[in-house]
């Protein structure tokens, strides 16, 4: 592990070398702190700032902030070329006068299961530690078109196995919440969700089987899209259960979230799951429904069975009404619905299919890679101790026609989708609302007080879409999210409430761990 250790700093030692050809106080017209997209590019525009001053801040908060300091320990890799990259982005720039596209110059953390074709892609685990994919995961390739730079690829729950932690063997040490060093960062995307938050990075992506795009942006406050089955590609990502995976945007804004989920969305043809999505996305761009107004009108229920349960947090309920009274105020109608389904299904909702998907995925990597299916990761003994017994259990699975609980979850999840879709039809409801974790982030090391997730529940079984927005905080610094679930392809209408109810509400603060630099990093 202190290989690994000092091979990241010389990576980003490296990538700070190139720092020095910057003009003298150069990134100082600029604060990178919370900078939003649109504000990045007006700075562009107006000639305040470059890709590479912008780049060159984000490589001195990681420096500064990520092993030293708070020591964050949410990155496994540093991207060598990030500079260069915005180089080749400026020149077309001063050239062209026009952006490559709608994320010119924009610094991204990657999840370390999305393929990178130009840095190793390891799912959080020493038995994939250096392998390189053969090409980029079809979001990364979006971004890129898109003209964003892959700055860092984030830790994570090792194989994604985790909501409750981010802890993997790729690191030593677990990723840390920058509101509190000593609380977690829920989920296996908590390294994305850790570096956005804190300003590593402008924008993340992270994925989501259960809860882990929408958990860690819940404990970091941020805006987490979970986006309807089928409308993100899941090519080139490494897989948990693939009926469940989705992909998709961690940011500080709904603006942002909703920028970066304009370039990932649509088909692709390595994803056959997302040809439901062709004539789904809005003509107009999803950034159209950034609407201020977007709470007027619309009809909200409550999941009471889901808010108010005998572990709740008190802190986190008194939150969540005063969310719900910010919405009655902002023009909706608020009311309390009950799915009956959440009661009375028994039985599996989950098909612990990971063996035959982390395969298939391994296969797709090429001759190159070190392990080629889940026995040859058992045996390499390559991964943290922690997951031992959750790599053999899945190796004991046999297909998900034979196996029982993935029987039961085939029969169970119709009747749940149609029970959530009876309730918004017959409240004629707009969306569902709930706290993203009704309990505050835990100590780190801490499995065994009421931890709250609420996220696995409904979204992932059903295929519905969820956003998870900041919802304030309890204890001081500690935040809290508030999830908004609807049907299928209802993005539009999500990003409406949500962007209405983070801009009356103006939850977001940025941490106190990690504050400007000086020079204006």
């Amino acid at each position: 592990m202190r290989s690994l250790f000092r091979g990241w700093m010389t990576v980003v030692a490296l990538a700070l070398a190139g720092c020095a050809t910057l003009p003298a106080g150069s990134p100082a017209r600029f604060e990178v702190q919370e900078a939003s997209i649109e504000e990045i590019h007006r700075a562009i525009r107006e000639g305040r700032l470059s890709a590479r001053d912008l780049v060159a801040a984000h490589l001195a908060r990681i420096e500064a902030y990520d092993r030293r300091g708070p020591y964050l320990n949410s990155l496994i890799t540093i991207n060598p070329n990030a500079l260069a990259a915005a180089d080749s982005l400026d020149r077309h720039f001063r050239q062209t006068g026009r952006f490559v596209g709608p994320l010119h110059g924009i610094p991204v953390i990657v999840k370390d299961n999305y393929d990178t074709r130009d840095l190793p892609t390891t799912a959080g685990s020493l038995a994939l530690a250096g392998s390189v994919p053969p090409d980029d995961a079809f979001q990364v390739r979006r971004l890129r078109e898109a003209g964003a730079i892959v700055l860092a690829k984030s830790n994570m729950a090792e194989f994604a196995f985790t909501p409750y932690e981010t802890v993997g063997s790729m690191l030593p040490g677990y990723t840390r919440n920058p509101y509190d060093l000593t609380r977690g960062t829920a989920g296996s995307s908590g390294g994305t969700a850790a570096a956005v938050a804190a300003s590593l990075g402008v924008v993340g992506l992270g994925t989501d089987t259960g809860n882990s795009i929408r958990g860690p942006a819940s404990h970091q406050a941020l805006v987490g899209i979970r986006s309807t089955m089928g409308l993100t590609s899941r090519d080139g990502i490494a897989p948990l259960y693939l009926d469940r995976d989705v992909g998709g945007p961690m940011t500080r804004t709904m603006a942002d979230a909703v920028r970066v989920l304009d370039v990932i969305a649509g088909p692709d043809p390595a994803d056959p799951v997302t040809a439901e999505s062709r004539g789904r996305v809005p003509r107009e761009g999803y950034a159209a429904h950034l609407r201020a107004d977007g709470l007027r009108g619309k009809r909200i229920g409550v999941v009471r069975q889901l808010s108010n349960t005998p572990t709740t947090d008190s802190a986190v309920l008194a939150r969540f009404e005063e969310a719900l009274r910010a919405m009655r105020g902002q023009g909706a109608e608020v009311v309390d619905v009950r799915i009956p389904e959440l009661d009375t299904i028994r039985g599996s909702l989950w098909c612990g299919r990971f063996k035959t998907d982390i395969n298939a995925y391994l296969a797709s990597r090429g001759p190159g890679v070190p392990v080629k299916n889940l026995d040859e990761i058992i045996a390499s003994g390559n991964f943290h101790p922690s997951v031992a017994g959750r790599l053999r259990d899945f190796q004991r699975f046999t297909s998900p026609e034979q196996d029982e609980a993935c029987r039961q979850a085939a029969a169970n999840v119709p009747k749940l989708r149609a029970g959530v879709r009876a309730v918004l039809a017959a409240q004629r409801l707009d969306a569902l609302v709930y706290p993203t974790w009704s309990n505050p982030p835990r100590l780190i090391g801490d499995l065994n007080t009421p931890h709250g997730n609420n996220s696995w529940q409904l979204s992932p079984p059903t295929g519905f879409p969820a956003v998870s927005v900041p919802m304030g905080y309890v204890q001081g610094t500690l935040p809290v999210g508030l999830q908004v679930l609807g049907d299928a392809w209802s993005e539009p209408v999500l990003i409406e409430i949500g962007y209405a109810y983070e801009q009356a509400t103006r939850h977001r603060r940025p941490p106190s761990t990690t504050p400007p630099l000086a020079g204006g990093h």
